[in-house]
This record gives C-alpha cells, structure tokens and sequence, in this order.
C-alpha cells in the first residue's frame, strides 16, 4: 500500500490500545506466573476481548470494556486452564498500566509542538483511559479522549467514529485516524476519515469497505507524512 503524505490535517485521532499501549505487556509483566504461556495467555484474551464487543454490539448487550475485560481474561484463563490466587486482579491492574510503544512519547511530542489536536478514540471507559494515560506519562498531551461508552455500542459502529468528528468540530476529511487493527481502519475509512493504518503486527489487508490511505510500520513514520 503506497503511502503519500496527507494535507490540510488538522487533528490525530488515536485508538489507544495496541495502537498507543501495548496490550501485550500486561500479561508480560505477569511471566514469573505465567512462564512460557504469557504469550498464549495474552493473544487470546486480546481476542475474545474484541470478539466480545462485536458479539455484544450484535446482539445490543453493551457492557463497559472493564467487564469484557475481564470477561475475556477469564475465558483465557480458563482455556489455558491456568488457576492461580490473585493472578486475575494482578492481570486486571496491570492492564491500567499498559506500557506505551517505544516511539510514541516522541512521536506526540513532534506533533503537538506543530498544533495538530490530539485525541484518543477508544473502546476504553473513561476511568481506564484516564488511567493509562496518567500511568504512562502522557496527560497534558492529549486535547481530547473519547470514549465509546458515550455512544453505547462499540468500533466499528459509524456513531463512534462520528463522536471524535462532533466533539472536534472537525470534519471528517481533516482528521488523521490511526489504528493498528485493521478492521479499525478499514471502518474508519468507510466512515470518511483520513486513515493510516498502523500496522504493527504485519497483518494482510482486511476484505472490508474502504481501503486506508497509507500504512506504516510502526507510529514514528507519522509525523514525517502529515503536511499542514
């Protein structure tokens, strides 16, 4: 996917988790635990977790993303037949502190020095984006974070997409959505955001409407590709 640079952005919206923060790290942090099922633990719960909010959007079930957090962290558990005193909370909290990716401090920094307005939009409740955002260093940095529970329904409903564009008050063809799920931003696209489609973990492209503008590897290419 060739990648050219945007203009006339006039603000960043970020999905927060595997985008910005790194959801393998907190099933990481746990290995003296988990030993060599970290990884197996953490790609599963990543999974059901965002199984559980398309399920749940289906079917109009909604629930915060705390619960099916912790709803799929304990499918994975349970899979993996893994029963140990206090490892659920442990997990649970280490979830509210989530490391950033290595280059995103820097990568915020450069664009909030040029003026572009940076928001997160996220299936995270407030309270666990507030948290993540305070553990990891970075408040202040942000002029918006939105969060789904405001709308009721998860990504990718157009409504979600649409609360960043009317909080903004920035119409959808200025804004630059990054996310490193490729249905994110695929929906996002179709919805009529600009997208770069941060694609961390070297995904084929999704068979979806709507195709990103660019793609990168990782979040420091970003700002390099924004021409105000």
């Amino acid at each position: 996917m060739a990648t050219h640079p945007l203009t006339d952005i006039g603000a960043c919206v970020f999905d927060a988790y595997g985008t910005l923060f790194d959801f393998n790290s907190a099933a990481s942090a746990a290995r003296d635990e988990l030993g060599d099922d970290w990884q197996r633990l953490s790609d599963l719960w990543r999974l059901k977790q965002l199984q559980y909010t398309w399920l749940r959007g289906l079917a109009q079930h909604h629930a915060d993303f705390w619960q099916v957090t912790g709803d799929a962290l304990d499918f994975a558990l349970a899979t993996l037949k893994i029963e140990r005193p206090g490892l659920r909370k442990r997990l649970m909290d280490l979830y509210l502190q989530l490391s950033t990716y290595p280059e995103v401090p820097a990568m915020l920094r450069e664009l909030k020095t040029r003026g572009i307005k940076l928001a997160i939009l996220s299936n995270g409740t407030p309270g666990m984006l507030a948290t993540v955002v305070r553990n990891s260093g970075l408040e202040g940095v942000f002029d918006d974070v939105f969060s789904v529970e405001e709308v009721g329904v998860y990504k990718p409903h157009p409504s979600v997409y649409g609360l960043a564009a009317d909080r903004l008050k920035t119409a959808p063809s200025r804004i630059c959505f990054l996310s490193s799920n490729g249905w994110d931003a695929h929906s996002a696209k179709a919805f009529g955001f600009r997208v770069i489609w941060c694609n961390r973990f070297g995904q084929a492209p999704e068979r979806i409407p709507a195709t990103p503008d660019g793609e990168i590897a990782d979040l420091s290419a970003l700002p390099a590709l924004l021409n105000q």
